[in-house]
């Protein structure tokens, strides 16, 4: 630069044009926002986008979430295909056929997957998440019993369902909406999930299925579903009652296949009719994306299927969901075609480590007590105080791994181990060594100071802010 040469212009900084920006759209917010009824007039999309972004800001880290099961990273490719489909609607497969070819693809991965007798025969949908399939499972079960019932003769009111006191919250729904009876196998302080000699002594001719967990959702165990499928024929041989099982495996489809491809509990058994599971749990999509399978064709009847044709042309639907997202499916595709089975295992087993890692980390601690451990289950475990910890509880923990901004939920387990409370680990895809590493530190941390109070603890306020 000569002397004669003008000063170079400096540039703004990103920082310096952000806040500016933002200060004029804050000038110019009215001064009071409606929250409970329509504007009389509307703000510009920026103003609107600034001030819904500014409200949630006071939400958790979605990737310090250990309280929930449903995935919260994916990979930037990924996303971008969810972004490209966002507007599409899988129910429309005449204007979206890719998309629905997709949606098969699928389906016959996941019957492959879950060792079908032939993937080219199994039937699924996709749903908006594991919930709706559990829906559709039960359904059905309730179905076929009610037909037997009529051809017999026999009176076909009173249908009950057998599961664990463990069962995630939609399977109650599911006995309430579609008047089933929820006939319960209570735990123990041994046993966190449902027996299999327990649950058969519930059955009778009234009963529809009983439903077996892949993944407690309590402490991440896997409950017995091939020694389950043995005492019900042992039941069918002594009776002659013929009682099918659904598996419930929203985490565990994803996992199992995996981290414990020995364990029998899907379509190798013959009693097993159908499987749910969650793509956006295990499977690495963003929420919500679910599946439901049957072993074979025959098992869906043609009652519960369902044409509509003004959407261009004959459309087959089964799920009970009419609009649903077709982004996460793409994704879903994405996922199995990115990993493949080598990517899937090595996935999990990384999950497995660290959560193996984590858990035994707070093992080491001398007031925790590990309820489960995550080796050959899902990467998710449990943890109690010993009964000699009197002045905290693990609704404190909870509440002090807050104020760094860890959300791990404490709860109390179900009835007749109500009084046992826990606090629950959820390892998933984005959550990485160095943050359990982290993690560790800080609960070590809270763990020590907690330990040196001479007085109790008050009741702490978030002590009743989880709901399973």
């Amino acid at each position: 630069m000569t002397a004669s040469s003008p000063p170079p212009k400096r540039r703004a900084s990103t920082i310096g044009i952000s806040a500016g920006l933002n200060a004029r759209l804050a000038a110019n917010l009215p001064a009071e926002i409606p929250r409970d009824s329509l504007p009389a007039r509307g703000l510009d999309a920026q103003n609107a986008y600034e001030l819904i972004h500014d409200h949630l800001m006071l939400d958790g880290n979605a990737r310090l979430n250990l309280a929930t099961f449903v995935g919260t990273w994916i990979e930037p490719e990924a996303r971008r295909l969810m972004v490209e489909c966002a507007d599409k609607n899988i129910i429309d497969k005449d204007e979206y056929p890719q998309t629905a070819d997709l949606e098969q693809r699928c389906l016959r991965i996941l019957a492959n997957l879950w060792n079908a007798p032939d993937p080219t025969q199994a039937i699924g949908i996709s749903t908006t998440g594991s919930s709706e399939g559990c829906m559709l499972g039960g359904l059905v079960m309730k179905w076929h019993w009610r037909q037997r019932r009529r051809t017999a003769g026999l009176e076909n009111g009173t249908p009950n369902l057998v599961m664990g006191s463990n069962t995630q919250i939609c399977w109650d729904k599911f006995c309430a909406y579609f008047e089933v009876e929820p006939r319960l196998v209570p735990i123990t302080a041994d046993r966190l999930q449902l027996g299999a000699e327990e649950a058969v002594a519930r059955c009778d001719e009234h009963t529809i299925g009983v439903v077996g967990i892949l993944g407690s959702t309590f402490d991440g165990s896997y409950e017995p579903i091939e020694e389950l499928s043995r005492q019900l024929d042992a039941l069918q041989e002594r009776t002659g009652l013929d009682i099918p099982i659904h598996v419930d495996a929203a985490s565990g489809g994803f996992v199992a296949p995996f981290n414990s491809p020995d364990l029998v509990w899907d379509f190798r058994l013959s009693r097993v009719v159908s499987i749910n599971s969650s793509g956006h749990k295990y499977g690495g999509v963003l929420p919500g994306v679910g599946w439901v399978l049957w072993r074979h064709d025959d098992l869906l009847p043609a009652e519960l299927r369902f044409n509509v044709n003004y959407l261009g042309g004959q459309m087959p639907t089964i799920g009970m969901n009419f609009s649903r997202p077709g982004a996460q499916v793409v994704a879903q595709y994405f996922n199995f075609l990115h990993l493949g089975r080598e990517g899937f295992a090595h996935r999990m087993a990384t999950l497995e480590a660290i959560a193996s890692h984590l858990a035994d980390g707070l093992r080491a601690l001398p007031p925790l007590r590990l309820v489960s451990h995550p080796l050959g289950q899902l990467p998710v475990f449990a943890v109690e105080l010993d009964p000699s910890v009197r002045n905290w509880s693990v609704f404190h923990l909870s509440d002090k791994l807050r104020e760094r901004g860890w959300q791990v939920p404490a709860y109390t387990l179900p009835a007749d181990c109500q009084e046992r409370a826990v606090l629950r680990f959820v390892v998933r895809a984005g959550f990485s060594r160095d943050m359990a590493d982290a993690l560790l530190d800080d609960i070590e941390r809270a763990v020590g100071w907690f330990e040196s109070l001479t007085l109790p603890m008050p009741e702490p306020i978030t002590s009743s802010s989880f709901r399973h």
